[in-house]
């Protein structure tokens, strides 16, 4: 039996710091009195399929290996990035809200005075290892401690491309606050971050910063950093409210019908930062194609075209078998074809939504051609999502 400790402890020891640490103790205990924990383990609010298996796994090899799709899984020039500055972000915004995309699922808002940081991800790859897994695409738009202070880090949950290490010991001698889903501290104090700054939150708690209130809110997805999947972590989107202002980020998810509940209860939104990239027919229920992202941000405004639409979670990292320019040309579509305002910035580029938005579909200009057209939602007047229908061609 001594021997089988030391082996344990010295594999143990091996473990990559990356992969963080599983929750304990009261965290622990505090996760198994969960609403939304059963039999061991989180669940989603629908049933959830998380990866591919059998065949579809064979499939999903051939597709991954085919030489065509592979060139359009890329760039194929440099992706442009805005020269963004500490000036740019230190002038306060205008209207009270601004917004900086700075790639994949990272977001700066400043919000009434206040500038939340969503799923920070500075590092040059979203693996545990520095020299395997896939890598950043275009670089960051500025150093992270060119941001100026934050008031409040995000965190949707614990995968690599939103809970980044050498991003979060940038940020653990700051005086920022962590806003994460349960569970999830645990990976944080390990990694340096004082258990005082935390404010680790259950589906439907909130917690106040200043004068903002974040809402951890149901999101339809998984979690896990190590070589074992627990599911003992907690996954979330989350809604912003200030004095003057609401914004909504969703994390990774898949489509579900709670976000017409999270839009009655917190909305209606000025902008949603919505999850369109990395889908796949191998595993529909964690990640939404573009179409099924501008139907969430329609559930959260109650069935019509609101506010503005940030799509996210594409452009940075090669996660997906679909070509690398899609979503922005999906969602652009999908949201034209409901009169839904939707921004499209190059990575760094800060814009107002009750301003002039970004709309040049600059990945054209780096990207092979995409020559077809794609399922988009259809709404009148008066519509409710039950009114939903698709159409367009597969």
């Amino acid at each position: 039996m001594t021997g089988f400790r030391s082996l344990s402890s010295g594999l143990r020891a091996l473990r990559p710091v990356a992969f963080g640490v599983d929750p304990s103790g009261e965290r622990l205990e505090r996760i198994r009195r969960s609403p939304h924990f059963a039999n061991g383990a989180f669940v989603n609010p629908e049933g959830t399929r998380i990866r591919p298996s059998g065949n579809s796994a064979v499939e999903l090899a051939k597709v991954y290996f085919r030489k065509e799709d592979r060139l359009r899984r890329a760039p194929a020039g440099t992706v442009p990035v805005h020269p963004t500055t500490y000036a740019d972000l230190a002038r306060p915004p205008a209207s009270g809200l601004r917004v900086t995309w700075m790639g994949h699922s990272s977001v700066l808002a400043e919000i009434d005075g206040h500038r939340v940081l969503f799923d920070p991800v500075w590092g040059d790859r979203c693996s545990p290892f520095d020299f395997l897994g896939p890598k950043r695409l275009h670089p960051v738009p500025l150093p992270v401690a060119a941001l100026g202070p934050v008031d409040v880090v995000v965190i949707s949950h614990d995968h690599y491309d939103h809970l980044d290490l050498p991003t979060i010991r940038a940020l653990a001698d700051t005086d920022t606050v962590f806003a994460i889903p349960l569970g999830v501290g645990g990976h944080l104090e390990h990694w340096g971050v004082a258990a005082d700054r935390l404010r680790e939150l259950d589906w439907h708690e909130s917690t106040k910063v200043g004068g903002i209130t974040l809402t951890a809110t149901p999101a339809r997805h998984f979690c896990g950093r190590g070589l074992r999947n627990g599911q003992h972590t907690l996954w979330a989107s989350w809604s912003v409210a200030g004095e003057e202002h609401r914004i909504y980020h969703s994390g990774d998810t898949g489509y579900f019908d709670g976000f017409e509940d999270i839009g009655a209860a917190h909305g209606p939104f000025d902008a949603t930062m919505i999850q369109i990239g990395a889908y796949s027919e191998f595993w529909p229920d964690i990640h939404m194609t573009p179409e099924e992202g501008v139907r969430a941000h329609l559930d959260l405004q109650g069935g019509q075209p609101h506010g503005v639409m940030l799509p996210i979670h594409w452009g940075t990292f090669n996660l997906a078998p679909h070509p690398w320019a899609e979503p922005g040309e999906w969602t652009t579509d999908a949201a034209g074809a409901v009169g839904q305002a939707v921004a499209v910035p190059v990575p760094g580029q800060p814009f107002e939504p009750t301003g002039d938005l970004p709309t040049h579909p600059w990945w054209r200009d780096v990207s092979l051609p995409l020559n077809r057209t794609w399922p988009a939602p259809e709404i009148s007047p008066g519509a409710s999502r039950d009114d939903l229908d698709l159409v367009g061609e597969g």
